[in-house]
C-alpha cells in the first residue's frame, strides 16, 4: 500500500493543510483498507476501521 512520508513542520501553518493532517491516520490503517481493490470496498473498509477506533 502507499504510506506517505510525515515530515516535521517548522511552520504552524503547514499543519493546517488536509494533507499534513491525515497522514499519520492514513499510514495507521490496516493495509487491507490501504490496498482496495475499488472505491466502494475502500470507503466500507474504512467504516469498519474507523468505527472500531470509536
Amino acid at each position: 500500500g502507499f504510506k506517505p512520508g510525515q515530515s516535521r513542520l517548522r511552520l504552524d501553518i503547514r499543519k493546517k493543510f488536509f494533507t499534513m493532517r491525515v497522514v499519520k491516520h492514513w499510514n495507521r490503517l490496516p493495509s487491507e483498507v490501504v490496498d482496495a481493490p475499488f472505491l466502494e470496498i475502500l470507503k466500507i473498509w474504512l467504516d469498519g476501521a474507523l468505527s472500531n477506533l470509536i
